[in-house]
């Protein structure tokens, strides 16, 4: 392959957000007096749905509850979580820092598609990178630029063309089994870490599975390479 970009998932990816976004939605359910509560349990069912908006209305829609403004519901827990991660409530995952820095040293460029809106990844950039999101990626496709959310690859596809690339030429990293689908449906190669909520999950489409995203730095470029050319699929997990 002629690799040319390197394109990262946030949520889960990048650095482990899942249980501050359960934070923000509590704190964001109480401030509303709705009296709800999402334990991890709870969540790890919802992260089944990818966006937090459609979250709240499967939520809603198994309960049988109508007439609230999920948009609005939405927005505070948005503004909560910025504020979390504005406070020092995100750090990368190891060998994220390193991925990009190898890019760049290679001239690769890099971007991010994912599920999760911009101000998320602005808030995650200014907490992890110091710095926009803009001069850390070359390209931002988010969820609420698409019509549909992953495992569609509707996002990964925006991606690819705003970075003016075919799918052939990128690797997409990832930490879900509706990432994975997503990202292979955009005709990409994929190399997954799971994450705290998606551990047990089933990975057999992956072009590699590895514990940590630190594993691939040995490797180098060339390994990126290698992995996609002749790759070696994840286990089934039981």
């Amino acid at each position: 392959m002629t690799l040319r970009a390197l394109i990262f998932d946030v949520d889960g990816t990048l650095s482990e957000t899942e249980e501050v976004h359960r934070a923000a939605f509590n704190e964001a359910f109480a401030a509303a007096g709705l009296g709800w509560h999402w334990t991890q349990e709870d969540y790890a069912e919802l992260l089944k749905t990818t966006g937090g908006k459609e979250r709240i209305r499967r939520y809603m829609d198994e309960r049988g509850i109508e007439g609230l403004d999920v948009r609005a519901l939405h927005a505070d827990k948005t503004a909560r979580y910025t504020r979390m991660v504005a406070e020092g409530g995100l750090r990368l995952r190891p060998g994220i820092r390193a991925l990009i820095a190898l890019a760049r040293d290679a001239g690769l460029r890099v971007a991010v598609a994912t599920t999760t809106s911009r101000p998320n990844v602005e808030a995650l950039c200014q907490s992890c990178f110091g710095a926009a999101a803009e001069s850390v990626f070359d390209v931002l496709a988010c969820g609420d630029e698409v019509a549909a959310k992953k495992p569609a690859p509707d996002v990964y596809l925006l991606a690819l063309d705003r970075l003016g690339l075919p799918a052939t030429d990128a690797i997409a990293f990832e930490d879900t089994p509706m990432g994975l689908a997503s990202a292979k449906g955009a005709g990409l190669c994929c190399i997954v870490s799971p994450g705290v909520y998606s551990a047990r999950d089933d990975f057999s489409g992956a072009d590699r599975r590895v514990a940590g995203f630190d594993d691939l730095i040995a490797g180098g470029i060339a390994g990126l390479r290698q992995i996609c050319k002749e790759p070696t699929l994840a286990p089934p997990q039981t």
